[in-house]
């Protein structure tokens, strides 16, 4: 069977209403450097009803991370940032875990969740508030663990952002736009009023099963929300009235990016090559290699992995091809990327370090509560080695023989 008729068969097999089925997928594969499959299928909107399509975009959940990453990664080749110093250097107010007063917290322990914040109910505050505001009262978003111990936190990355308002002196989705998704060619925004006609009309729900029907959770619009607005909590927020550096979460740079399949085709073959895209260099290699060293490696005792996370770089963690969060019965393929659950979806990018292999794919709403959905092979969901494991297990040494 050739690659395609057998993840079409395997892919197209997942649709369904009910058991470990889904609403809509779409999955993309590169092997050698070259995207050797596309496929989507069943339904981006029920009512009306529009099916999954390669230029389909979804809020793409904490695959974000990889691209904020990106961007600050560039602002580190620039010297804009430094991984190792005190971020209330870039931040204008002293950020500290009053547990522990005279550690500091870097840009490195942000990125690989060390920095002893931890979320609370929100990730992020309204634009007229300051990202100051989050640690208030005193010790608010901070565990009682020392540096070094691992506690995934979304707020990291609004943290992250906000540095890199500071540095560069734009709004975070404008320098997301400039430095990482237009030298990509990307129309993906994390303003839904700020995406252009054809990519709002792209734009896919994100469903959750209630009993019989599939309930939309985000992005079920009547009409496009207007330009430079943004919705918080039920209220909407002008943008123009937003000041540049005091709270970057609001753009949600841990997981709110709205996304196709096909740009994340670009976004991955820039990967694959070294952090070039159609001769365009968006970041050194040397860089690349440095958010794929693992920072972090659960030891047992030093943190939360959530059972897949047991080893984390710069906005990207490792996957033993034989451990525990394997995602292949027949093959150890060892992956480097970072997975995404929210409102419903779930989603990946992944690639096989040493080569110029890779996978990335979108569901946007799953039969079963995430609670029934353990995985047949190892500790991921279900979903993600029923798209995984068909495009790992290629019968060779190679992706999808």
């Amino acid at each position: 069977m050739d690659v395609t008729s057998k993840l079409d068969a395997a892919l197209s097999s997942m649709i369904g209403d009910g058991g470990s089925n889904v609403l809509g997928l779409g999955a993309i594969v590169f092997k050698e450097g070259e995207e050797i499959y596309g496929g989507f299928f069943g339904r981006r909107h029920i009512a009306p009803d529009k099916p999954v399509e390669r230029n389909t975009r979804f809020r793409i959940a904490s695959v974000s991370k990889i691209f904020t990453m990106i961007g600050v990664m560039q602002a580190v080749e620039r010297g804009l940032i430094d991984l190792d110093v005190d971020v209330s250097r870039y931040l204008g107010f002293r950020l500290r875990n009053p547990h522990f007063p005279d550690e500091p917290i870097t840009a490195r322990m942000l990125a690989s969740h060390t920095s002893t914040l931890r979320d609370g109910d929100r990730y992020s505050l309204p634009p007229d508030c300051s990202l100051e505001e989050f640690f208030l009262p005193e010790g608010a978003h901070f565990a009682t663990v020392d540096k070094n111990y691992f506690e995934y936190c979304n707020l990291n990355y609004g943290v992250l952002g906000t540095m890199l308002e500071r540095v560069s002196g734009e709004r975070f989705d404008r320098y997301m736009k400039a430095n990482v998704l237009e030298p990509l060619e990307l129309r993906a925004d994390y303003v839904v009023g700020n995406l252009d006609g054809k990519s709002y009309e792209a734009l896919g729900a994100l469903y959750r099963k209630n009993g019989a029907a599939w309930t939309a959770q985000v992005d079920d619009y009547e009409a496009q929300p207007a330009p430079e607005t943004i919705s918080i909590d039920g209220r909407c927020y002008n943008l123009k009235d937003y000041r540049v550096g005091s709270n970057a979460t609001i753009f949600s740079p841990a997981g709110g990016l709205r996304i196709s399949f096909e740009e994340l085709s670009h976004f991955l073959r820039m990967i694959l090559n070294g952090g070039v895209y159609k001769k365009r260099r968006l970041l050194r290699a040397e860089s690349l290699e440095k958010m794929m060293m693992p920072q972090w490696i659960y030891d047992g005792a030093n943190g939360d992995p959530y059972d897949v996370m047991f080893n984390y770089g710069l906005g990207v963690y490792g996957i033993e091809g034989d451990g525990r969060a394997r995602l292949c019965r027949t093959r150890a393929v060892d992956l480097i990327g970072h997975g995404g659950e929210a409102y419903g979806l779930i989603s990946g990018l992944y690639f096989e370090r040493g080569t110029r292999n890779g996978a990335a794919f979108m569901i946007n709403g799953t039969a079963l509560p995430l609670e029934k959905a353990t995985g047949a092979i190892g500790s991921h969901y279900i979903w993600e080695e029923r798209v995984m494991e068909p495009v790992l297990d290629g019968g060779g040494n190679d992706w999808t023989d």
